[in-house]
């Protein structure tokens, strides 16, 4: 019996791998085996930033809400630490704004804990 190859899937998947690789440099974009490895290194990278972006985004926000405490005297720690003591539900994401585009919804909120 002669060996069958699927030669259409074939050529669907490579098809796939180098639509994905367009606008790559030099060889990346249009060598099978580079743009392959291309691919797949560019999967892994925005497979792991995504989670990278998460912790990112929170460091971000908890240097906004530390800078905006310590306007009040404050430090961010005391500022979480009582924020959490009075039972207010607010997450850091919403607090960094407050800091960084409401200052004096902030503030209120400074003053309440204090």
């Amino acid at each position: 019996m002669p060996r069958s190859v699927n030669s259409v899937a074939s050529r669907a998947r490579r098809k796939k791998v180098m639509k994905q690789a367009k606008g790559y440099f030099g060889r990346r974009k249009n060598v099978w085996t580079v743009a392959k490895n291309a691919v797949e290194k560019a999967m892994l990278y925005a497979y792991r930033d995504r989670r990278n972006k998460k912790r990112n985004f929170r460091s971000l926000w908890i240097t906004r809400i530390n800078a905006g405490a310590r306007l009040h005297g404050m430090s961010y720690s005391q500022f979480m630490g009582k924020v959490k003591a009075n039972n207010i539900e607010l997450n850091r994401k919403v607090l960094a704004d407050l800091a960084m585009n409401h200052p004096e919804a902030f503030k209120a909120i400074v003053d309440k804990v204090k």
